[in-house]
């Protein structure tokens, strides 16, 4: 039987999410679609823009539940929504943060995270801390490159990313490496190979492919979220997001 994930992009920018990149990581049994939000921000690179992105996050991720999707992947290092999102539907709901935080915490005694802006190192530390891996955080280094930015020299990008994932193992201890933004989808090759040839065997984790994979083990051992951790949302009105409103109503029932 097909298993159906759905890559939900909590950024208003048409295309960012191309669908061929994440075609790339279907199987014969697992299908990949990606939808944006309608309402929020251009991208995220602060707590506001998170804070933003979630009511339009939370609304696509029921949306997906209801039209039979098997587990939704947010697509975002900032995990927006992760956590109301599972009190709202039962299907799995994977944030690519927490999903990569984890597995750098089982391939190596420490990581780092490189990600766009050095604005973005305070939520990250914070993630750290709220998963529990505050301790195994070699430290957050950015490409200073903004997010929107990231595709339109992609060789730079590469080449910025393995000079701070460099620095990141030789200076401050890192065993494993994190992508910090989910825009840097498709880097890892590069990076691992430019740390092979500074003779640094060391991980490198594409947060996106990694928190896909995730998802479908998931989806095969027949597991989700707690609902004594993630309960339903009571019934109660919603002043200012009418749209939402229904949505939430219809997964509290």
């Amino acid at each position: 039987m097909q298993k159906r994930v759905r890559v939900v992009t909590p950024i208003t920018t048409r295309g960012f999410r191309k669908p061929n990149e994440c075609k790339m990581l279907q199987a014969p049994d697992v299908a990949i679609d990606t939808v944006e939000i309608d309402t929020g921000p251009a991208s995220i690179e602060c707590e506001f823009d998170e804070a933003l992105a979630v009511p339009g996050t939370v609304a696509k991720i029921v949306e997906a539940e209801r039209a039979g999707i098997d587990a939704v992947v947010i697509d975002c290092m900032g995990d927006p929504g992760l956590r109301p999102a599972r009190e709202c539907v039962s299907i799995p709901v994977v944030g690519p943060a927490e999903t990569a935080m984890h597995i750098a915490s089982m391939l190596g005694h420490s990581f780092s995270v490189i990600t766009v802006l050095d604005s973005i190192r305070p939520m990250l530390e914070n993630q750290a801390k709220v998963y529990g891996v505050p301790d195994k955080l070699a430290s957050v280094r950015s490409v200073d490159i903004p997010v929107l930015d990231l595709e339109t020299d992609l060789d730079r990008v590469k080449r910025v990313l393995t000079e701070q994932a460099i620095i990141a193992v030789e200076q401050d201890g890192a065993d494993v490496i994190i992508f910090g933004c989910t825009g840097m989808l498709g880097c890892a090759e590069a990076v691992r190979a430019g740390l092979l040839s500074k003779g640094l065997d060391v991980p490198v984790i594409d947060p996106v492919p990694a928190a896909v994979r995730f998802a479908v083990a998931l989806v095969d051992a027949g597991l989700s979220q707690s609902k004594r951790t993630y309960r339903r949302p009571p019934t109660k009105p919603i002043v200012g997001y009418e749209d939402l409103a229904p949505a939430m109503r219809d997964a509290a029932e």
